[in-house]
């Protein structure tokens, strides 16, 4: 578990909101900075992007991303297919494009195979912190939480800052404490110091 100030990715969504939804037809919205985020530590991170099958460990050099959606009927995970490729507005208008897909029950199995990592956001149902379920035959899954105010202490002093907790779930038989702390350190790292993931730097 971590928690992560949102501070800077409100600030770019609130000053580039108007002109990204004119240029892409669709909302900046959280999630495309955690897939930036994710896609960037797993490749820092590529055991964390494999899996276990049979007596074999396999890395991927690909990175499809589950995202977890909620139904009428249940959980269901969309893949978007080399995330890595994908720019905000990309990854923003197929994850309106799936989860459409999700709620009217369209979705093809191709839509829900082949994933190497998932997020899932309890926070859109108001969760504060939850441990989730890894998705096999994938190795880890990001949990996202519900923002909230809370008071911090910066440079010795308490600030109100809006604060988000993530969980990570791994599988311990191929990523050891030492990589799974990293991997979520370097998320944290890149969602309060977003420059890196949209500028590249």
């Amino acid at each position: 578990f971590n928690e992560v100030d949102m501070s800077e990715i409100i600030k770019i969504r609130e000053s580039k909101q108007e002109d990204f939804l004119k240029r892409n037809e669709v909302k900046l919205g959280f999630m495309s900075f955690f897939v930036k985020a994710v896609v960037t530590s797993l490749q820092e991170y590529p055991a964390v992007n494999a899996e276990i099958r049979d007596d074999n460990i396999i890395y991927k050099n690909h990175f499809d991303i589950g995202i977890a959606v909620g139904t009428e009927k249940g959980l269901v995970v969309p893949v978007l297919k080399n995330a890595n490729e994908m720019t905000f507005g990309t990854i923003e208008k197929k994850i309106v494009e799936l989860s459409s897909k999700a709620k009217e029950g369209s979705l093809l199995m191709d839509d829900l195979s082949g994933g190497t990592f998932t997020i899932s956001n309890g926070g859109v149902y108001g969760s504060m912190l939850s441990t989730p379920i890894i998705n096999r035959p994938q190795s880890g899954i990001l949990g996202m939480h519900n923002i909230q105010k809370r008071a911090v202490v910066i440079n010795d002093e308490i600030v109100i800052r809006p604060m988000m907790y993530l969980a990570f779930s791994y599988d311990h038989r191929i990523i050891d404490g030492k990589e799974s702390v990293g991997f979520l350190m370097r998320i944290k790292e890149l969602l309060e110091n977003p420059s890196e993931i949209v500028l590249g730097i």
